[in-house]
């Protein structure tokens, strides 16, 4: 029996968009940054209490924030990417 040739699929389904907007969250992340505010935002409310308790992971979980934010790998809480 000869075989049928595989052929490959290229296409991956784009990641779904949030209704939150990836601008907002960074003004927010940065202007009132140690509150955890651009995490209230998106959902996140556990991890913005945290966020206000510990004042932003004491600077370093701020800064990985703006970072994701800034190359679009922040998610709101059911995991979409900022629009």
């Amino acid at each position: 029996m000869a075989e049928e040739p595989r052929t490959q699929t290229t296409s991956q389904a784009a990641p779904e968009k949030s209704d939150k907007s990836k601008t907002t969250a960074l003004i927010l992340c940065i202007v009132l940054s140690w509150l955890g505010v651009h995490r209230f935002y998106v959902g996140k409310v556990g991890t913005g209490i945290l966020f206000l308790l510990t004042l932003g992971g004491l600077g370093i979980w701020w800064i990985i924030d703006i970072i994701q934010i800034a190359t679009g790998k922040f998610t709101d809480k059911q995991g979409r990417v900022l629009a």
